[in-house]
């Protein structure tokens, strides 16, 4: 593949609900721009975008994946994206060096919820859109209804530019609303016919509606549209790529991804309509030693900067770096700075992408995106740069992982396979978490939502030849007493020689310290000063395993108030397990009580999902704290939930709000568990200690 300049490359990436047909529309227009010699199919698992293991299997896409191809002497770098919510931060990294969006819908659909996501991931990134009704093929389309419904949910900004034709129930072509031509398909061919009278009635206004939308591009527009003037082609063309850039227009095209004709016209308005690097939103960076915000233009004679976008850390293929070059040239054999990590990295062979095929080139020029391989220490969303122009680009905003668990292994001595394969998974997938609970021994691993975490499991054992489980994380839950005891606690042993003699007298009474509170008030010599320390130390050994489940004691104070000693006998051990024997016969006497950890919770949901999420929040024992309007018709609900309550809210929170809500949570204290969860950890470390 030839290297392009600036003006004549199109960044595009494809978003849409899942199963709407971004892949198969994807696979079309390669396939026309002959970047592919056959036309792949999702069903037959042999597209060019969804070749991994994974993604052939489940018949969905997983990844972002890279297919430029060339048209009309121009080159579109298409970026086909997941449409499914747990792989939401590959549609990040594909908008973040996007320049414009074509969101799809289905004819028979229309507005969904990943729609809604499309429009505001596309939005927040300021970047133009074209909404492409797909599936028009099919029975029962019906295209004024997924139109009507783009209007309610969109604005007045949307603005159909085709108006499909129909021969009894067959798409069979379509009308050019702004050209007032209509186009037949026969075969692959296009003919032109009238329009149709029956559609004049459809057409007209949507004509108008484009026109007045045109007219508001300019004073001068405006000015020959109140004169009565018709504007020129030319005129109407630019000013609708204008309003495409102002986001004051959104184009709503028809077809089919197996229909040749409507793909073409697709491709052409792409050309037509998006921006080049160079025409879209201007890039701004932060310098390293000042951090002040600069201008990065788009331009090849300018000192390199690119942003790393994406990263395949494969055990076989190896890494992978997929990067956008904002200015300057990317050049192979050669060495680059990363400002992020303080480091030189050095580039050997350098690719345009196409899927998995890798398509080596000498350079790659500013407003283009390509792939270095074996970069050492660079992650997703760094940047790379010349030494001399150290510059930090806008890195990708990733959502935060909604749902835990812990993974086991199913071998013993699997442990640093999975810990191995975790690492490298989780360089390329940058909302995937891998933590360690050091109370419970467990590993946890943070993923978007259950399919997320599933597909991490069949990679270890794909990728890394490891089996894993995944369980629910056990809760951290802590022990405490609810009154003053005193207690003594005698450790008396013989056993010919010397013996073992400890005798202690201690006070136990709640506080406010999640640590051991210790102090001594011996008179007279009871217990002589060198075997404090050890008393002590018993008694933070103890803290370690409450009375009533194991778990740590916590809210502790302990006060030596006496005991006795032997001159042969004692010992610093015998007073740590006389000190070990007081501690449980003082917790047993003062109450002790099991707590439980309570988060912090705070949900953005649409206002119409507020009483099924409030309801629920108080079915998990949860206390309501607030709700704050967050605009466009999101509301935060603000709550506090025993931990214990919140394992699977992920899965239900998407359940009830159609995948529209989403929660982050923080841990805030510990409180008293009612005697009915007592009862149940009580009883499951009973059972567990006789296993």
């Amino acid at each position: 593949m030839k290297a392009y300049d600036k003006q004549d490359i199109r960044n595009v990436c494809v978003l849409g609900h899942g199963g709407v047909g971004k892949t198969s529309l994807t696979e079309a227009m390669l396939y026309l721009g002959q970047g592919s010699d056959r036309l792949g199919k999702v069903a037959d698992g042999n597209t060019s975008s969804d070749y991994d293991v994974e993604e052939v299997k489940r018949k969905i896409s997983i990844y972002t994946t890279v297919q430029p191809l060339e048209w009309k002497n121009k080159k579109i770098n298409i970026l086909d994206t997941p449409g499914f919510f747990d792989f939401e931060g590959e549609v990040l990294e594909a908008a973040r060096v996007s320049d414009a969006a074509i969101i799809v819908a289905t004819a028979k659909t229309g507005v969904q919820v990943g729609t809604e996501l499309a429009w505001k991931i596309a939005n927040k990134r300021d970047i133009p859109k074209i909404i492409f009704i797909s599936k028009m093929e099919e029975e029962h389309a019906d295209y004024n209804k997924v139109l009507d419904g783009l209007k309610n949910s969109f604005g007045r900004t949307i603005a159909p530019f085709y108006v499909p034709m129909f021969d009894g129930e067959k798409f069979c072509g379509y009308v050019n609303v702004i050209k007032m031509e209509a186009r037949k398909f026969e075969g692959d061919k296009i003919i032109d016919i009238p329009v149709p009278e029956n559609l004049l009635e459809t057409v007209a206004p949507a004509r108008q509606m484009i026109i007045e939308a045109v007219a508001e591009t300019s004073e001068e527009l405006m000015n020959k549209y109140f004169d009565g003037e018709e504007f020129t082609n030319e005129e109407i063309q630019k000013a609708i790529k204008q309003g495409l850039k102002e986001n004051t227009i959104t184009p709503v095209l028809c077809g089919s991804a197996f229909t040749a004709a409507s793909i073409r016209k697709l491709l052409d308005a792409i050309i037509e309509y998006f921006p080049s690097p160079d025409e879209a939103e201007v890039e701004y960076a932060a310098t390293v030693d000042t951090r002040d915000a600069i201008e990065v233009p788009c331009d090849e004679n300018a000192p390199l900067s690119a942003i790393v976008f994406k990263t395949i850390a494969d055990p076989f293929v190896g890494k992978l770096s997929f990067v956008k070059v904002c200015s300057g040239v990317l050049k192979a054999d050669s060495t680059v700075f990363n400002p992020d990590r303080q480091i030189a990295e050095k580039i050997g062979k350098i690719y345009y992408m196409r899927g998995k095929k890798q398509i080596e080139t000498s350079a790659i020029t500013a407003g283009d995106i390509g792939a270095i391989p074996k970069l050492t220490q660079t992650k997703t969303g760094d940047t790379l740069c010349s030494q001399s122009y150290q510059v930090l680009l806008d890195k990708i905003d990733f959502p935060v992982p909604q749902l835990t668990l812990a993974i086991l292994p199913k071998e013993k001595g699997d442990e640093e396979k999975i810990s191995q394969g975790l690492s490298k998974l989780k360089e390329e997938d940058m909302t995937l978490k891998v933590t360690t609970n050091k109370e419970t021994k467990q590993t946890l691993i943070s993923g978007m939502g259950d399919s997320h975490l599933d597909i991490i499991v069949n990679k270890l054992k794909d990728k890394f030849k490891v089996a894993v489980d995944l369980k629910e994380p056990k809760v951290a839950y802590r022990e405490a007493i609810k009154k003053r005891v005193e207690v003594e606690g005698k450790h008396k042993k013989q056993s010919g020689g010397h013996g073992q003699y400890g005798h202690v007298k201690i006070a136990f009474e709640p506080c406010e310290s999640s640590e051991l509170i210790f102090e001594e008030k011996i008179f007279g010599g009871s217990v002589p000063k060198n075997y404090f320390p050890a008393v002590e130390k018993g008694l933070i050994e103890s803290c370690a395993h409450g009375v009533i489940a194991g778990c740590p004691v916590v809210n502790l104070k302990a006060t030596l108030l006496d005991g006795s000693y032997h001159p042969v006998d004692s010992s610093e051990m015998a007073f740590k397990l006389a000190a070990n024997l007081a501690f449980k016969n003082g917790l047993a006497q003062a109450n002790p009580v099991l707590l439980e950890p309570v988060n912090k919770i705070e949900v953005y949901i649409p206002s119409s999902y507020m009483g099924d999420v409030i309801g629920d929040i108080n079915k998990r024992r949860g206390r309501v704290l607030g709700m704050n309007p967050q605009g466009d018709g999101i509301e935060q609900v603000v709550a506090e939930v025993p931990a214990a309550e919140l394992t699977n809210y992920a899965i239900d929170l998407r359940s009830m709000t159609q995948a529209r809500g989403k929660f982050t949570q923080e841990f805030v204290r510990y409180e008293e568990a009612p005697p009915q969860v007592t009862q149940k950890v009580t009883e499951e470390y009973k059972k567990s200690s006789q296993e």
